[in-house]
């Protein structure tokens, strides 16, 4: 046995070059660990390699049921990461894996900083073999998975580069989360839509792709010449289709918020026309269609960087809303959120900083925005801010910076504090993130399907399913 005294290697990123230790070399109470924090895709792709598709592993709304009140790690994940430290750090590369137990103490949930650790508790000279004590310890010094574990020691010497993996990125069916909203809204119905100056190839085409998915039942209104000019070069047909003729785009904007008014139609969609001419006539006094809200705009985001769908808002409407703009804001994308199945929603006000900086005016509303919240002014949701983007999507960087609360890492909403913000973080996430999007206006008496020239056709049609639970939460508790 060597008489040098223990060590403790604990590792805290990969190695570049791997050294193992001999058996001769190892003493009693040599240790050694590595620390990762999990991420929904060392779940994902545990579940993939393994099989293991248990849904408390996958299935943020099933797992939020069970005993554990959420998703957490296969057992097996933290079995091989201390299969890891053994592989590498002790004994290291030559070494042989006997036999190994483990107790599960406690679940491992997304977020959790784990340190795993292999001590050597024992070894038998005659034929080399160790025995460490293994321990899996979360952020919070309590212990997950503790077990045993019986190696052969390495008798030579290794030592060499730490091999290079290819890099694994997950895409999912790209599809996937709009067949389950189309497969959820369609049992509701088509929804009577006024498609405004759908008067361009893609926003004609928009229209009928969501008619024929089941979701609206579109009347189109714009001159009849240009329509069907429209429809002949794209060869789309408008057989069956209620068409509306109307001058211009302003007409069509006035004539599509007088149906609106009259309950001849319950939602409103964007065609070829500038936002804010519809939007114009939308909030004009005289439009019937105002609330005591202020209007403002939601994008509906699933990007598979992230366990759920979330909000932001506004990107699209209010330039620089001042505090109680800020307070609509929210109350509107709590409604939508209510609308899509989200009880209480976790509600992130988004700053540069996470601390309040009066030469920071975010930061200051942010904190009066939650104290609102704390005197019942905004009800419905849980808020809290100012939070950096990070610790708002991320419970590990929430707990790096000490940041303790039920929205961190895991928001709903995220409440941006300008247009050129939030426009920017949402066409970054759309565009560079892979997220699916969907755009809706809330605020108005009938919800407003605002889309863009550069949205997806599937963006235009979870646009529209959105629109039709909005409509639903509507008939249910009026604006």
């Amino acid at each position: 046995m060597s008489d040098a005294p223990p060590r403790d290697t604990t590792i805290h990123t990969p190695l570049q070059q791997l050294r193992n230790r001999t058996f001769d070399e190892i003493a009693v109470g040599d240790t050694a660990a590595i620390e990762r924090v999990l991420t929904t895709e060392d779940i994902q792709l545990f579940a993939i390699q393994s099989g293991d598709v248990n849904p408390q592993h996958l299935d943020p709304a099933f797992a939020s049921s069970s005993r554990f009140r959420g998703v957490v790690a296969h057992g097996m994940w933290g079995g091989a990461l201390l299969s890891a430290v053994l592989g590498t750090r002790l004994p290291g590369p030559g070494t042989i894996y006997q036999s190994q137990t483990l107790r599960f103490l406690a679940p491992i949930r997304v977020g959790d900083r784990i340190t795993f650790r292999a001590t050597v508790t024992a070894k038998d000279s005659d034929h080399r073999r160790v025995t460490l004590a293994c321990v899996c310890t979360n952020q919070d010094g309590l212990n997950t998975i503790e077990g045993e574990a019986q190696v052969i020691a390495p008798t030579e010497h290794v030592e060499c580069q730490s091999a290079m993996l290819p890099e694994v990125r997950l895409v999912p069916d790209a599809n996937a989360g709009l067949t389950l909203l189309l497969d959820h809204v369609r049992p509701l119905g088509a929804l009577r839509v006024a498609v405004v100056h759908p008067c361009d190839v893609v926003s004609l085409g928009a229209a009928l792709d969501a008619r024929d998915a089941g979701l609206i039942d579109p009347v189109l209104i714009a001159p009849m010449a240009k329509l069907q000019a429209v429809a002949a070069q794209a060869r789309l047909d408008l057989t069956g289709v209620t068409i509306e003729d109307a001058e211009h785009s302003h007409a069509a904007a006035a004539r599509a918020v007088e149906l609106a008014r009259e309950g001849k139609v319950q939602a409103l969609m964007k065609g070829s026309l500038h936002t804010d001419e519809l939007m114009g006539a939308v909030v004009a006094s005289a439009s019937g269609l105002r609330t005591k809200r202020r209007v403002s705009h939601c994008f509906v985001l699933q990007t598979p960087h992230y366990p759920r769908p979330f909000i932001v808002t506004d990107a699209a409407i209010n330039l620089v809303p001042d505090l109680e703009q800020k307070a609509d804001i929210i109350r509107n994308a709590i409604t939508l959120a209510h609308a899509i199945g989200v009880s209480e929603p976790k509600v992130a006000i988004l700053a540069a900083v996470e601390t309040i900086n009066a030469a920071m005016p975010a930061t200051l509303d942010a904190a009066a925005l939650c104290k609102m919240a704390d005197r019942g002014q905004i009800t419905g949701g849980v808020l809290d801010g100012p939070l950096a983007f990070d610790n708002a999507i991320s419970m590990a960087a929430a707990r790096t910076k000490g940041i303790h609360s039920p929205v961190a890492g895991q928001a709903d909403i995220l409440v941006v504090p300008d247009l050129e913000s939030g426009n920017m973080l949402a066409k970054q996430l759309i565009f560079m993130g892979d997220a699916g999007s969907a755009g809706i206006v809330v605020g108005a008496k009938v919800p407003v399907i605002l889309t863009s020239r550069a949205d997806s056709a599937e963006s235009r049609l979870a646009s529209c399913a959105i629109a039709v639970l909005l409509a639903q939460h509507y008939r249910q508790s009026p604006p």
